[in-house]
C-alpha cells in the first residue's frame, strides 16, 4: 500500500518527466523513507544506455536515492515546502552491486544519519527482489529557492 503517490510526491520535489526518478513512496518515517522505481523499457535513457544491452545507468540509481531523501526531508523536516530545496551536497562510497534493467522494480531505502540545522548526512541502499543494486553514502542541504 502507497504513503504517498506520484502527484503529491510532485508537489514536494521540482522534478518532472523524464527526471522523475521515484514512483511511489511505501514507507515514510521521521529518519527513513522507502520508495519505488518501477524500471521500465521505455526509458529514455535505455536509448543510449546500452543498445541491445540495457541497463539503469549507475548514476540514475544515485539521483532516485537522492531524490527519495528530498522526499522525506520536504515531507518531514521542512516547514515551508515552496520557499524550500533540497540540494545533493555530496556522495561517498557509493557502491554498484547489480546491474538494472527493463522489467525491475527498484527499491530505495534511505535513512537519515545526521541533521545539523540545514546540513544532512544520509545511507542509502537500492535493491532488486532482495539483491542489493547500489549503495552509498550522502549529504545535502536545505536551501531556499532563491539561493538554489
Amino acid at each position: 500500500m502507497a504513503v504517498m503517490e506520484v502527484e503529491e510526491i510532485k508537489k514536494l520535489i521540482p522534478h518532472r518527466y523524464p527526471f522523475l526518478l521515484v514512483d511511489r513512496v511505501v514507507e515514510l518515517e521521521e529518519e527513513r523513507i522507502v520508495t519505488l522505481k518501477n524500471v521500465t523499457v521505455n526509458e529514455e535513457f535505455f536509448n543510449g544506455h546500452f543498445p541491445g544491452a540495457p541497463m539503469m545507468p549507475g548514476v540514475l540509481q544515485v539521483e532516485a536515492m537522492a531524490q527519495s531523501a528530498c522526499i522525506m526531508l520536504m515531507k518531514k523536516h521542512v516547514e515551508d515546502t515552496e520557499k524550500n530545496l533540497v540540494v545533493f551536497t555530496g556522495i561517498k562510497n557509493a557502491k554498484f552491486r547489480k546491474s538494472v534493467v527493463p522489467g525491475d522494480q527498484l527499491k530505495m531505502e534511505v535513512q537519515l544519519v545526521n541533521m545539523r540545522r540545514n546540513f544532512v548526512t544520509m545511507e542509502g541502499k537500492a535493491t532488486v527482489d532482495g539483491k542489493v543494486a547500489c549503495e552509498l553514502e550522502a549529504s545535502a542541504a536545505i536551501v531556499s529557492r532563491e539561493e538554489a
